[in-house]
């Protein structure tokens, strides 16, 4: 009798093991997926669940050896729901140590520099991989434009949290290398200053000498005149007007316009990015005090106001052969077109660079001409961007006499 059970168990005992084995071996053997796979695990999917929709997605023969598998290895308590990539012949070990580790897919969202805030949210808001509400849009030039990763399902306030730390380490630790005679005060002037020059210029190269032109009027107590300032005055968070600057908008009184008050801005026009508040702090140390657009991408700039008005005489001239040749205009948001060159030398010292107050509309009269109310235009610093790749965009160079466009002698 005993020994009848005896073997019994040692019949049964070498079945269990000859199936642990078998199970074991077929874990490990290639599996029937023919190319790589994502697919999304529900979420509360139990082993079950996930054994059942393996089989039906093709990635596995038999349910149940999953499942042995999975209580084998003592995984069958640690499976997680997401998004994972498997790949082609993908045993199913490799499977469930996949979805045990939790190993989902990594997604990734650029934020772009010089966007405001409220650009940022609806760019969270239109990605479908993205979950939940942004409580209340950050503070102008709170968070940090960069790349973020994330898996599906990611909330988008935790996108904006990790944005608003990043920010702040950044800046602490760019604020605390500051020189000595920056005529910035505090950490938030510095992004203030950073966002002007990251909509004045897309080249990471002239953005030191953009920020220099800043600190140089700052210092001389003229004021800034940036494009940038005025269009965030009229349009707040939405970030563009979507047309030129007209005219009667360069005078207009808003908080912002820095054609209009004096030094900073109360805060920022928009969201920089680390380069450019780099810039601030390490800009370069000319005596230049304007800049216009010279066609490139880029601009040209001048310590006086003379070669301003010859930088900006070139530029109209490259404006009006795109117009002759239906070239588009690159426009939106700036001045357009430039007000004819004031020939007369600028006082030192003296606070504006832009249009004369009293001016009014007649700043488009032709060069030399009193304008619509008598008096005539003076140049200013129609600091241009461009809508194209300014790497890309190669038109002009002022460096280069042979890109030149041919001044017409009045």
């Amino acid at each position: 009798m005993l020994s009848g059970l005896f073997t019994a168990l040692l019949v049964l005992a070498g079945v269990v093991g000859a199936g642990i084995a078998m199970v074991s071996s077929q874990s490990k053997a290639p599996g029937p997926l023919a190319s790589d796979r994502v697919l999304i695990i529900p979420k509360e999917s139990g082993l079950t669940d996930i054994a059942e929709l393996l089989q039906r997605e093709g990635l596995i023969e038999h349910p149940w050896a999953f499942r042995v598998s999975a209580l084998l290895s003592g995984n069958w308590t640690k499976l997680k729901a997401g998004e994972y990539l498997f790949k082609a012949r993908a045993s199913q070990a490799d499977i469930l140590d996949i979805i045990a580790d939790g190993k989902a897919v990594e997604h990734a969202i650029t934020i772009p520099e010089g966007l405001t805030s409220e650009q940022i949210v609806a760019r969270l808001m239109e990605n479908d991989l993205l979950t939940g509400e942004v409580n209340q849009a950050p503070r102008e030039g709170a968070i940090l434009p960069d790349t973020y990763k994330f898996q599906r399902g990611y909330p988008r306030q935790q996108i904006i949290n990790r944005m608003a730390q990043d920010q702040r380490r950044i800046l602490n630790d760019i604020w605390s290398r500051r020189p000595a005679d920056l005529p910035i005060k505090t950490p938030q002037e510095l992004v203030t200053l950073a966002s002007i020059v990251e909509k004045e210029t897309g080249r990471a190269d002239e953005r030191p000498r953009v920020a220099g032109v800043f600190i140089n009027r700052l210092n001389r107590k003229m004021k800034l005149q940036s494009d940038p300032t005025i269009v965030y005055g009229l349009a707040g968070g939405k970030g563009t007007l979507g047309r030129p600057i007209q005219r009667n908008e360069i005078t207009q009184a808003t908080p912002y316009n820095t054609y209009v008050i004096d030094g900073l801005p109360p805060g920022p026009i928009a969201n920089p990015g680390r380069a450019a508040m780099e810039a601030v702090v390490n800009h370069s140390r000319t005596k230049d005090l304007y800049f216009v657009a010279d066609g490139s991408g880029g601009h040209a700039f001048a310590e006086t106001l003379d070669q301003h008005n010859r930088n900006v005489a070139r530029w109209r001239q490259v404006e009006t052969q795109r117009r002759e040749t239906n070239k588009p205009s690159d426009t939106v948001d700036k001045i357009e077109p430039p007000p004819a060159p004031d020939t007369r030398t600028e006082a030192p010292g003296a606070s504006r660079a832009g249009l004369d107050p009293a001016s009014g509309d007649s700043a488009a009269a032709a060069p030399g001409q009193p304008g619509a109310g008598g008096t005539r235009a003076r140049a200013f610093d129609a600091s241009e961007g461009t809508q194209r790749d300014p790497l890309l965009n190669k038109t002009y160079d002022l460096n280069s006499p042979k890109q030149l466009p041919q001044l017409k002698v009045p």
